[in-house]
């Protein structure tokens, strides 16, 4: 009883296993169309450099500089926001309204300073400490990036007083907390310990939108230029680090015939992302680069799974066409893959839609991603394939017009 229930079991199949479409007569034009989107990708890097300035849409992680969230009392302009900023010294500052029912009235203000003293205004005051107390006198004037001190060594026996390096630093706009020795006696070293940069970004809105206009800067967030051109670096390193490791995988797990597909297909998986994100110029940051590594992992998975099939059913099918074969595996695997690729594209849909930030970011990666990826395991891989059997190997078997009495071998296995 338990043997004949089992046998009438049915499980739920978006596409039913009686179809056979014809993949494979449509693989020259979306081959075609897959090689005029990755040229276009590809392009729109140089066409994004020159005109807005940046290949990409880096993030502070990657291009270096601040992003501050500042809530204010009133909803603001953001052209007035910008414009205050840059009275205030601030360059160039991004402002988006972020849409948050617990905090209305939320603003990202990004821009490349990390510090309230930058080296441009490093060497102003430099200039500024030489014409008050001699150009010998100043002999050293150090700051880090990314950091709220600096430290000014004068000439020895020269005599200054903490509120005349004050004057010199509040003439050029440069706000302090406290100014003291520092080290030995001998060295004649002064410790000028600035304000915070968020007190200089408040000061900048209330100047240029009114005293009462902010209401809090919720948070601060800093990265150095030279440290995000590490993140940068090992970024583009992970991303081909792990396409060497499955070059290795594919190599151990398939011939000649099956990994060149495979590797396209991420190739084009991952090219096509980045143009999504060149096209939209949204901010490509390490959220990004772990959205792509998801993307190609997923990509491999999904490519490996219907070669396997084809790989099955060349052994099974010797009286077809390897054309043919390629044809009845991908409509073999094709409920799966349907299956597998909408639920993940539904739940980043849903992550797209509700998130906010990077989490948004990571999903529209994902949305791209799942759908390149599926139509890369039918499009890119398999007419490489198909062109690699028959360059390098014989054809197998005849076609299945010319052998009607062997229908029932195109039964489907299951999936």
């Amino acid at each position: 009883m338990a043997k004949e229930n089992k046998a009438h079991q049915k499980f739920f199949e978006v596409i039913k296993p009686d179809h056979d479409f014809n993949f494979v007569g449509r693989m020259n034009l979306l081959l075609t169309i897959s090689v005029i989107l990755v040229t276009l990708s590809i392009v729109m890097l140089p066409i994004n450099h020159f005109w807005r300035g940046h290949t990409l849409n880096y993030g502070i992680d990657f291009r270096g500089g601040t992003e501050v969230q500042a809530q204010f009392n009133q909803e603001q302009d953001p052209a007035k926001i910008r414009a205050a900023m840059q009275h205030g010294g601030f360059k160039d500052t991004e402002v988006v309204k972020v849409k948050n029912e617990s905090m209305p009235n939320l603003y990202f203000l990004r821009f490349g300073a990390v510090s309230p003293v930058s080296e441009e205004k490093a060497g102003e005051l430099r200039t500024a400490l030489a014409q008050k107390f001699g150009a010998d006198a100043v002999h050293k004037l150090d700051f880090s990036d990314g950091g709220d001190k600096i430290y000014v060594r004068f000439a020895q026996g020269k005599q200054v007083t903490p509120d005349e390096i004050a004057e010199v630093f509040k003439s050029r706009g440069v706000q302090n907390n406290s100014i003291q020795r520092f080290g030995r006696p001998e060295d004649n070293t002064y410790e000028i310990i600035l304000v915070g940069l968020n007190v200089e970004v408040k000061s900048a809105l209330e100047k240029g939108l009114g005293s009462d206009a902010v209401m809090a800067i919720r948070s601060v967030e800093s990265v150095g230029a030279k440290a995000g051109q590490e993140l940068r670096d090992d970024g583009i390193k992970s991303l081909l680090f792990a396409i060497i490791c499955i070059m290795v995988y594919i190599a151990v797990r398939f011939d000649f015939r099956y990994g060149p597909g495979t590797i396209a297909s991420l190739l084009h998986d991952a090219i096509l992302v980045m143009g999504a994100f060149a096209i939209t110029y949204r901010e490509f940051s390490l959220t990004t680069i772990a959205a792509i590594l998801t993307v190609i992992g997923y990509s491999m998975n999904d490519t490996i799974v219907v070669f396997d099939r084809i790989r099955e059913n060349a052994s099974r099918l010797r009286d077809k066409k390897f054309d043919r074969v390629v044809n009845i595996s991908i409509n073999e695997t094709l409920s799966r893959t349907i299956l597998t690729s909408l639920t993940v594209f539904l739940v980043t849909l849903c992550m797209n839609i509700w998130g906010t930030g990077v989490i948004r970011d990571f999903a529209f990666a994902m949305n791209v991603g799942v759908i390149v990826g599926t139509y890369s395991s039918i499009f890119v891989a398999a007419p490489i394939l198909i062109w690699l059997n028959r360059r390098f190997f014989k054809p197998e078997g005849k076609d299945l017009k010319k052998n009607p009495g062997k229908a029932n071998a195109d039964k489907k296995a299951p999936v």
